[in-house]
């Protein structure tokens, strides 16, 4: 008598293909979610998609098999009770029980031990986050061509430890909902515009010790003219990066017991109207309005403590501009200097108008041609270089073009340094000023010379001229 309901579950369980569906998803859901959340426990998984998996989409088809079980055991009793099937006996149920736990368990052993665990390495890549994100295509195309290529992207835009990890999943359930209902902001904002930027506390120190800078860096910067020879100047900067006690643009700006807040009137924070310096150690405090600003235009203005990314805002995901693409090119020998006007046909290219990249690719090319109205190696290499400039900086159908993503590195392309350091932010009794002094961050030893002497002196220049003869 007591194994009489037993037999029953069992026999309507086979005996209807709806209930056995059931079966086989809660146990693969079941296989899947055993195989993947120790991962995601032991923090091996960061990527914020895989907690939506884990927690999200497994149990959903876990919860629906349930459901296809209880659905497929009434239409079995409704068949069996109206006489349109019979309930298989004992020997049958229990071989076509033991059938199919044989098959899908074989299947499950293969879909854990190599889809779900595959599927989690997967979008643990950089391909995944942006190759199957069409929105993420600029950011991911940038990230290829960085010195941060072979980070992961969950190594900068996650945070460590349990609150970052919560904290990514909500993120990655909200952009997955924008996705889907074609809600993304096109060009899309940067995490610094969102303000969804993790601390560089938590992610650049812990590869970058801000307390380990060097004193003194030496930058030389390479620009060619509009003119038939493309005519190569040189500027060499002795750059004053410092860090801790040496001082210097680091040592002033994230020193132990320096603290520098400021206000942004926009959410690029490229004009920052208001800026207070703070000094732990000494008890020191300043606080500088822009011209044209007072205590009350900022009082409701957001504010932030500054860190590392507000002057390396694109570390990564860095776009370049024509000008710069195209001197770049031309000094690493990507783009030939015997080509006459060839920097000032370049950058003519780069910013003309194409409806898409495809459009660009094959345009660029052709035009160069017909600019030089001949065909050649030096030619055809051009305009592919050219063309793969455009495309990995400009991408059309995503609203995203030369200058979208401004760089705070620097003050040449864009405000940078002199959104602080413009000489018009004061204190209240006019008493100092931020310094827009050019020697306090770098000084000069050559400016746009031909064949600068310091280049002479310590042998860089002939060693250049050799990597571009490569």
């Amino acid at each position: 008598m007591s194994d009489t309901p037993k037999r029953s579950t069992l026999a309507l369980l086979v005996s209807h293909w709806i209930s056995m569906l059931g079966v086989a998803l809660v146990t693969t859901a079941g296989f899947s979610w055993l195989f993947a959340l120790p991962m995601q426990l032991q923090g091996h998984a960061n990527n914020p998609y895989i907690g939506i998996v884990v927690f999200i989409f497994i149990p959903v088809i876990f919860l629906f098999g349930l459901v296809l079980i209880a659905l497929g055991l009434l239409l079995a009793r409704k068949r069996i009770q109206q006489g349109v099937a019979a309930a298989p006996d004992r020997p049958t149920y229990l071989r076509k029980l033991a059938i199919f736990f044989a098959v899908t368990t074989a299947l499950n052993i293969v879909i854990g031990t190599q889809g779900t665990y595959r599927a989690v390495q997967h979008m643990e890549t950089q391909q995944f986050c942006g190759q199957r994100c069409h929105v993420m295509k600029p950011e991911f195309t940038a990230h290829l061509d960085s010195p941060h290529s072979r980070v992961e992207c969950v190594g900068c835009h996650v945070a460590p430890g349990a609150a970052g990890g919560v904290a990514a999943k909500a993120a990655g359930t909200r952009q997955l909902m924008d996705v889907v209902f074609h809600r993304v902001k096109q060009p899309i904002e940067s995490a610094m515009e969102s303000n969804r930027l993790v601390p560089a506390s938590e992610t650049c120190d812990q590869c970058h010790w801000p307390q380990m800078f060097h004193a003194v860096k030496l930058r030389m910067i390479s620009h060619y003219g509009d003119d038939a020879a493309n005519t190569k100047t040189e500027t060499v900067l002795t750059m004053m990066t410092g860090g801790g006690n040496l001082g210097g643009i680091h040592g002033k700006h994230m020193n132990p017991g320096v603290e520098i807040s400021y206000a942004a009137a926009d959410p690029k924070r490229q004009t920052i109207p208001w800026v207070e310096y703070r000094n732990r150690n000494t008890g020191e405090v300043r606080t500088f309005l822009a011209d044209g600003s007072s205590a009350k235009s900022v009082a409701n203005l957001p504010r932030y403590q500054m860190q590392c990314v507000d002057c390396h805002n694109r570390p990564t995901h860095t776009f370049e501009l024509p000008d710069r693409a195209i001197d770049e090119a031309l000094g690493l020998g990507r783009i030939s200097t015997t080509l006459p006007f060839i920097k000032k046909k370049a950058v003519e290219l780069l910013k003309a108008n194409y409806s898409s990249n495809e459009e660009a690719s094959r345009k660029i090319p052709e035009e160069l041609a017909r600019f030089y109205k001949r065909s050649g190696a030096d030619i055809s290499n051009a305009g592919a270089e050219i063309a793969a400039i455009y495309n990995r900086n400009v991408f059309p159908d995503l609203k995203v073009t030369w200058g979208t993503y401004p760089n705070n590195l620097g003050h040449m392309d864009f405000p940078g340094c002199f959104r602080c350091h413009d000489g018009s932010h004061s204190t209240a009794d006019q008493k100092a000023t931020i310094t827009q002094d050019c020697n306090t961050c770098h000084e000069p030893l050559a400016v746009e010379e031909a064949s600068p002497a310091i280049s002479r002196t310590l042998g860089l220049e002939d060693r250049i001229a050799g990597l571009q003869k490569r």
